[in-house]
This record gives structure tokens, sequence and C-alpha cells, in this order.
């Protein structure tokens, strides 16, 4: 009996829902025939993981499909504790793991903050695709600023990079090619992140774990991946553990305005 239950513990499956390779390991241990589970977050960010348990004989503290916030740069985690319910039988257990960067069960950001236009002060950029545009924001608060190839992109809030990625060279105007979106993505102090897209090969200038100041030049802009043409993406979101994401409509300090939401078809100058 004891070797059937030493052999259902050490039976687990893990599932990456991400095609990014994160950082981050779980693993369980037996103490007295309860188990305890684990995580390592070596990443910069909190990541978010979603646990779908299969047990025989034991109960759980965490309960099934629940989701879990591991902090960042933190090791042995406790997840969960798993009972043996009958002493004299035999246990067995599994689980799978879907996981995320960021704090899926963040509600609260702040709201008015005010971003700084994403490029050299002096210049003008015309926002060609706003909130919702019928090309590639359908439902997505996101904007295109129609800067050209090799501009300077200058990061619109302070954050930590959490996410750098400009090796790709490709692009069509089809969705397909959205795995060929070089971007870099900056977590802000309140939980939200920003990406920024479409760089040129090696157009990033800033690595993972800096952390960027308001109007830092961290890239150059560039037409990559899901793009009919040249251009900055720039999107501000709150990520969740199954891939989709909720964007926040932002404000910018504009030469009209203090603080403006910027539309589609109109040009915006940076005097500051």
């Amino acid at each position: 009996m004891k070797k059937l239950f030493t052999f259902y513990l050490l039976f687990c499956h893990f599932f990456l829902f991400s095609q990014q390779k994160w950082d981050v390991r779980f693993y369980n241990e037996i103490i007295n025939r309860e188990v305890f589970i684990y995580a390592d977050n070596h990443e910069v960010m909190p990541m978010s993981a979603q646990f779908d348990f299969k047990l025989k004989n034991f109960t759980s503290s965490l309960e099934n499909k629940s989701i879990v916030v591991i902090p960042a740069k933190t090791n042995r985690f406790l997840i969960a504790k798993l009972t043996t319910i009958i002493p004299s039988e035999a246990n067995q257990f599994s689980y799978s793991t879907m996981f995320n960067f960021g704090n899926s069960l963040q509600e609260n950001f702040d709201e008015n903050h005010v971003y700084s236009l994403p490029f050299p002060t002096g210049e003008s950029h015309l926002i060609f695709q706003g909130y919702n545009g019928k090309f590639s924001h359908q439902n997505t608060s996101a904007l295109d600023f129609d800067l050209k190839i090799g501009d300077k992109i200058l990061a619109a809030r302070d954050g930590i990079v959490v996410s750098v990625v400009d090796n790709n060279t490709a692009n069509c105007p089809e969705f397909k090619c959205v795995e060929f979106n070089n971007k870099i993505t900056v977590m802000h102090s309140d939980g939200t992140f920003a990406d920024y897209v479409h760089l040129k090969y090696k157009g990033a200038l800033v690595k993972k774990g800096d952390a960027v100041a308001q109007n830092q030049l961290i890239g150059l802009s560039g037409n990559t991946g899901f793009s009919s043409g040249p251009h900055l993406h720039f999107g501000v979101f709150i990520n969740h553990v199954d891939g989709s994401r909720t964007y926040i409509k932002t404000k910018f300090k504009t030469s009209d305005s203090a603080a403006e939401l910027l539309v589609q078809g109109k040009t915006y100058t940076k005097n500051y």
C-alpha cells in the first residue's frame, strides 16, 4: 500500500498557457502523508496560476480551479496543502496549471494617471487607429501612432520592463503575423501593463528587468508583426490567466490639454 501511495503522489501534470517561457516552477513536498504544493517565481512581476486538481482520498486547502497570485521574486510560495482523509486507504492526486503574467485578480488601478506622449519633445504624430478601431482594435482600447521606421519611442509612464522581443523581421496585415510582433512590455506601479509594439528588428533599447522613467528612450519604431505599415501600437491593460486582457483608455498630456483621451484622425504635438 505504501508503494502505491508514493507513486501516485509523484504524478503531476503541468500546462503552460503562454508561449512565453516564464521562470516559474511548481513542485510538491510530502510530509507525514500531507502534500505541500509550492511555487518559485523568479520573474520581476507577479504571476497568476489556476489549478485544476484531481484528488482521491485528499482534501485541498485551495478550492478547485481557484486563481492564485504568486508575488514577484518569491521562493517556496505555498499554493495549497493536501490532507489525507482516511489514513488507512491509498491516496492519489494530480493537478494541471494554467498561468500567465500579472495579477489576474486585480480590479482597481489608477484611472486618473496622465501618460506622456510616447515620442520626443517637439514632434507631432497622427492617431490613425484609435480605441475600438476597425482594422485591428475591435473591442480593444489601444492606439496606433504614425511613427516611421527608426523613430524614437519614449516611455509613456514609469515602470519595470517585464518582456522584450525584438528578433523578428516579418510582417503582414493579417492576424497570423501577430507572432512576429516585436515589442516591449512595461509593468506600472498600479499593476497595469503597457505594450509598445511593432518595433524594428533589434529596436529595443532596454532589457527585461530594467526600471524605466517616463520620457526615457526605450526603443525604435518599426513595422513588424501584424501590421499594414510602420507605426507604434500602444495599449495599457490588466492581464488575465486565460490570456485575455482588460484594456484601459488612458489620458495623455498634449500641447492642448493637461489630460485628454486621444482620438482617431487627430494629430497631437508634444511640447514638454
